[in-house]
């Protein structure tokens, strides 16, 4: 086994990177660890750097059980530290450095080593993770072995088969492939006359470039080859888990140098809402700016008149010096390592050699501005590559300032991630890995993607960053470059140019109050403020945002990418992750809510007309009883490992004899406290029944107003009925609120009613005994209820109750909140 040490400055992102590369496999030959961060400030706030002890202290933990152990950095201060963990490490197990790129790496080693590779093969991996993304956004074309052509094997087992998922082989069917394959040689040829890949290699699998449609021949040797065939077949067929649409795949993106937004879509009218998957909760607007395509290598063919060189050289001087002008103003405004990786930006745009070296090819040779400065930078990096070490890594530096200088010699926008003073939402038909990283601590406040989906990199990291991002918004490029844009995580809706009330309303939203960890009404009645989380990295911001607990965990997006059901084990390791980041309290989980916009293959086997109305939540277990019993008996040992006060409750419940067995299953496998959600009419309707079987009941406000009003909560087009304002919907919950005052049992709010300060108090006063949200929200909440007392909350309610339309249920509440 090899084991795998990931060094970076930031927790958030190690750990958001790690959850990422384990969501590639299922467990059982490899184990990671990560040594992030430099411990906490005196106010308990993150602290960015790196710690070669922790380093040190992770390889050893690693060489107890590990034949070799890879350490991946994500840059500067790292590497120090991960050179000087070498000797202060107390094991002797071999450990091997790479410069291999951060997420991509890590991404490419996991796989590589929950495959069988040996310390080197993994770290080969690894260092090659880059050159499938490099190969798509049109890098410099370099002899590749995984473009050769396929040697004949006649002793080979083959079959062909279609790519049949909408995305093609990108990284999670790739790992998936690798996993299937593990001890057999199995090679994999784009047809017709593509290059050959092992199935063992991440990178070359990605460097297959196939698509949906796209044929691909298997081929296999050995005692095992037809099983394996058997395994990828099998794979292919069912799109990896991902769909098997019959729809074209996306059209490829042309990458062209030009002035004008890097998309060739219709542009978006005004008004417009686009419609996708909502992945990361929360509702912000800003100006929309779209992911720069990446720069072209200048055409070496292109030659200027000697009558003209002194204007290219001008040209190159100019841009030099606005490069280093706009990295001392952004260096001004960092602190700590980022200040200093600035800080060498700026020196290196301004190195009088790089510029007289590219000067002099233009003055000599003829060469463009653009040209000039590429060619003097590639001799600059292999300078620096030859004196191998440290050294080395400025390669990436200069790099980095060739592009920025070449953009500026262009006026086009600098490829990747943008920059910009103000907040934005990021607009692209996907992000990679690398892209959505380097996203913390800029200004970045959502994303939307053409692509992707609920597993996808952009949506866990999305996640882990607490940024709203809705994907597979089709037509999301089309959006002007400046427009503004509604982007709602919730509903997986983006509103293009919504209007300067909606505007108002939701930068309002956005803004991040402070939360001091207790929710209390003005006089002093106490309201739990909680956090929703779907997985071990939210729980760990959320518990950083102070919230009093858990109200919602979120099961199935541990699970999202898996084609089979994980064992106990697994899931007592996803539980844990959770659990820990509350030790002493409260966690509320909710078992599978998988169908309608979060199908799981292994337990929505079945294509359904109608999704919402079918066979999910806990109906699955009508047919799967025991992927619940093992879920149940996962969270009970899970609680027993944890010190969380751990609560479960099933979805979609309709029935009281749905209440009751669910109840008797979680009381059977140790769990005390068992509650259901109330997101159908008729939940609410028997609430008083089914509190007097269960200990508690949870409102989802989405799925309720969904049921309520008839109206899918993924159709943009009528979002106004998806409205928790709706007075069918107070109704309910109100009927719900009185059930839990009858027998005096917890009434909670999970859905995205909870985060609107206003429709809160009247929560209270209907009833609600607990709200959870976002992180984010915690604060605002936090601030609107400590400003009301009960009374306002009731007589708020009551106002409610009395309204006919949503319009004026909001007009009531908040002229009772006013006390007007």
């Amino acid at each position: 086994m090899i084991g795998i040490v990931a060094v970076s400055h930031s927790a958030r992102l190690g750990e958001a990177a790690l959850e990422l590369a384990l969501q590639m496999v299922r467990g059982g030959g490899v184990r990671v660890l990560v040594a992030a961060g430099a411990g906490t400030d005196a106010d308990g706030a993150a602290i960015l750097g790196t710690d070669a002890m922790a380093v040190a202290a992770a390889i050893d933990d690693l060489a107890a059980d590990c034949d070799g152990v890879l350490v991946l950095m994500d840059l500067g201060s790292a590497v120090l530290s991960a050179e000087l963990a070498l000797e202060l490490r107390m094991s002797d197990v071999p450990v091997r450095l790479t410069p291999a790129p951060f997420v991509e790496g890590l991404l490419a080693a996991v796989v590589s080593a929950a495959a069988g590779g040996s310390l080197e093969v993994v770290a080969e991996e690894a260092s090659a993770a880059l050159s499938a993304k490099s190969g798509q956004l049109g890098g410099p074309d370099e002899p590749d072995s995984a473009a050769a052509p396929p040697l004949a094997r006649s002793d080979a087992a083959t079959r062909v088969v279609t790519v049949r998922n909408p995305l093609g082989i990108h990284a999670r069917p790739a790992a998936l492939i690798a996993e299937a394959s593990a001890g057999t040689d199995v090679r994999l040829t784009r047809l017709p006359d593509g290059p050959e890949a092992a199935a063992a290699s991440l990178s070359r699998l990605l460097m297959l470039g196939a698509r949906q449609g796209d044929e691909v021949q298997l081929s296999a040797t050995g005692a095992d080859a037809e099983v394996a065939l058997d395994r990828i077949v099998a794979l292919f067929g069912e799109g990896f888990g991902e769909g098997t649409d019959a729809a074209s795949p996306p059209e490829e993106i042309v990458q062209t140098r030009s002035t004008e937004s890097p998309t060739t879509a219709a542009l978006v009218e005004s008004g417009t809402v686009l419609s996708g998957r909502g992945v990361s909760a929360g509702r912000v607007a800003a100006q929309a700016v779209l992911l720069a395509a990446p720069l072209d290598e200048p055409d070496p063919r292109t030659t200027v008149d000697a009558g003209e060189r002194e204007s290219e050289v001008s040209a190159i001087e100019w841009a030099a010096v606005a490069v280093a002008d706009q990295l001392r103003r952004r260096t001004s405004n960092a602190t700590g390592e980022a200040r200093a990786i600035l800080d060498a930006s700026r020196l290196l745009a301004s190195d009088p050699e790089l510029v007289a070296d590219a000067t002099a090819l233009v003055r000599s040779k003829g060469r463009t501005a653009a040209r000039a400065v590429w060619e003097a930078a590639v001799a600059h990096e292999k300078g620096l590559r030859a004196l191998g070490g440290r050294m080395a890594e400025r390669a990436a530096d200069i790099r980095d300032v060739r592009d920025r200088i070449i953009a500026e010699i262009l006026e086009v926008e600098m490829p990747g991630v943008p920059e910009r003073d103000e907040p934005f939402v990021l607009v692209a038909v996907d992000l990679a890995p690398a892209d959505t990283a380097a996203l913390e601590g800029g200004n970045c406040v959502a994303l939307v993607t053409e692509q992707g989906g609920p597993t996808s990199h952009t949506a866990i990291i999305a996640r882990s960053l607490g940024i709203p991002a809705v994907v597979g918004a089709a037509g999301a490029t089309g959006i002007a470059p400046g427009t503004h844009v509604l982007v709602d995580g919730e509903r997986g809706t983006v509103e293009v140019d919504p209007g300067s009330s909606r505007i108002a309303e939701a930068k309002a939203a956005a803004i991040v109050v402070p939360f001091d960890g207790e929710g209390v009404l003005a006089d002093g009645r106490p309201i739990a403020l909680l956090a929703n989380v779907g997985g071990a990295a939210e729980a760990v911001t959320a518990a950083a945002s102070k919230a009093e607990g858990v109200g919602l965990f979120r099961t199935e997006f541990c699970f999202l990418d898996r084609v089979d059901a994980p064992s106990v084990d697994e899931q007592v390791e996803a539980y844990r992750g959770v659990l820990a980041a509350f030790p002493g309290r409260r966690v509320v989980v909710r078992t599978l809510d998988a169908g309608s916009d979060k199908p799981l293959p292994f337990a929505n086997a079945d294509a359904e007309e109608n999704p919402a109305l079918g066979v999910r939540g806990l109906r699955i277990a009508r047919r799967s009883p025991g992927l619940l019993d093992d879920q149940l008996r996962a969270l009970a040992l899970a609680a027993d490992a944890e010190s969380a006060l751990v609560e479960v409750m099933a979805p979609m419940v309709a029935t009281v004899e749905e209440a009751r067995d669910f109840a008797d299953r979680a009381r059977a496998a140790g769990l005390e406290k068992v509650g259901v959600m109330v997101e159908t009419p008729s939940a609410a309707l028997l609430a008083s029944e089914m509190l007097e079987i269960v200990d508690f009941v949870s409102i989802g406000t989405n799925d309720l107003a969904q049921y309520t009003l008839a109206a899918d909560r993924l159709l943009g087009e009528l979002g106004d009925l998806n409205d928790p304002w709706q007075p069918a919907v107070l109704r309910l919950i109100g009927q719900a609120g009185a059930a839990g005052r009858r027998w005096n049992l917890p009434v909670g709010v999970c859905g995205e009613a909870a985060a609107d300060p206003t429709l809160a108090a009247v929560l209270v006063g209907l009833g609600v005994t607990s709200l959870s949200m976002t992180p984010r929200a915690l604060g605002r909440v936090a601030a609107a209820l400590a400003a009301v007392t009960v009374e306002q909350c009731d007589a708020a309610a009551e106002a409610v109750l009395r309204a006919a339309t949503a319009a004026d249920a909001r007009a009531a509440a908040s002229a009772v909140l006013r006390g007007d």
